[in-house]
């Protein structure tokens, strides 16, 4: 039998697994949902067998989609590790990556990344710029930091910005609070309010910064350095605070606060990673960024893929 089974094929089904969703798995292999489709429809009538099963939701694998799935797995960790192994022949020994953030949340997926990337480049000096930096690009130019997470890109050709994912802001409040039971929080609702943040600038937070600041509105301000301390003064009605989805998913399933839509579009935010151009193709930064993205949409909920553009 000639086998029409491609990578390609492997990275689709392997997308549609771990998304559950034909829209999701497109973007995570940038491709259109209908050239999904196609892919898996050539593997169907070429073996003559349905690889999942039809009208489930969440996507659901037949016996013969599981083997090809199991498949997948093998295959593409064995085809990342030769490529890591061709980065370190092609390059030499790596150097340090040392890593500054700015947000406070980014550790809930940062630090699983790195224990995984640890692995994959045991000899890699990996480690975290502490403190807090007004100007975290700085530390890339003055040779403090190989690569910084940020929220935004800035027009600068002495900077590469690499895409991570994009997520959504959302409100939170208590159970008792009379917003909760809005449908979304306009800018009017924050006015007057104590908004809870973590301790940093007004233009580092995507809630001022993108929805209270053009509307003029300025809500009184505390502060707490963790996530569970804002929710602790949420959930007691001294404030209502804005944080990523993903951050607070279990928080809200066990009902401790109310989650609700910033606007009615809804807020949503992007994470880049920033690297000097000298270092943007080396290989173990090209690794660290793959596994960021790749332990990030296992472990967190409601991500979104970044075009590259």
């Amino acid at each position: 039998m000639v086998s029409v089974l491609e990578l390609r094929h492997l990275q689709t089904l392997l997308a549609l697994v771990e998304t559950g969703n034909l829209s999701r798995a497109a973007e995570r292999v940038h491709v259109t949902q209908s050239a999904i489709s196609h892919q898996i429809k050539q593997l169907e009538n070429h073996y003559g067998v349905s690889l999942f099963e039809r009208k489930s939701q969440p996507l659901r694998l037949t016996p013969a989609g599981q083997r090809l799935h199991l498949l997948a797995e093998n295959v593409l960790a064995q085809v990342a590790q030769a490529e890591r192994d061709v980065a370190r022949i092609g390059q030499g020994k790596a150097g340090k990556l040392r890593i500054a953030v700015e947000c406070h949340t980014c550790f809930d997926w940062l630090m699983p990344a790195m224990d995984v990337f640890r692995e994959h480049w045991p000899e890699v000096e990996l480690d975290l710029v502490s403190g807090f930096h007004a100007d975290p690009l700085a530390l890339l130019h003055g040779r403090r930091a190989e690569l910084v997470i940020v929220s935004e890109r800035q027009k600068r050709s002495d900077v590469v910005y690499h895409p991570l994912f994009g997520f959504e802001i959302i409100g939170l409040v208590s159970c008792l609070h009379p917003l909760a039971a809005k449908a979304y929080l306009t800018p009017r609702d924050f006015a007057a309010e104590t908004l809870v943040t973590y301790p940093v600038p007004d233009d580092m937070l995507d809630i001022i910064r993108m929805f209270l600041k053009p509307r003029g509105i300025e809500p009184k301000r505390r502060t707490a350095e963790l996530t569970v301390a804002i929710l602790q003064l949420v959930a007691s009605r001294r404030g209502i605070a804005a944080l990523p989805s993903w951050a607070v998913q279990s928080y809200l399933e066990t009902g401790y606060v109310v989650g609700k839509t910033i606007g009615k579009q809804g807020l949503h935010s992007e994470l880049y990673a920033a690297t000097h151009p000298e270092l943007a193709q080396a290989g173990y930064i090209q690794d660290f960024l793959a596994t960021v993205r790749t332990v990030s949409f296992k472990r967190l909920p409601g991500l979104a893929v970044l075009t590259k553009g």
